[in-house]
């Protein structure tokens, strides 16, 4: 499965599976975005994200935890 920036979701889900010593609520953007990047499946350009997209990422991640 092929995943853009707007799979905030899916990436969440993903990033909660493969990185379960990672705790979403104190990631910096610079690591969170290395991490979306270096996800098997993803497959946009690194350059299009943003702070509201990290930033839904990461909320996202905090709520597939709990």
């Amino acid at each position: 499965m092929s995943m853009k920036w707007i799979d905030v979701l899916d990436i969440a889900i993903e990033l909660s599976e493969k990185h379960t010593d990672v705790d979403p609520r104190y990631i910096n953007f610079v690591n969170l975005h290395r991490l979306v990047t270096e996800l098997e499946g993803f497959d946009d350009d690194p350059q299009r994200s943003g702070e509201k997209v990290l930033e839904a990422i990461q909320a996202a991640w905090i709520e597939e935890l709990d």
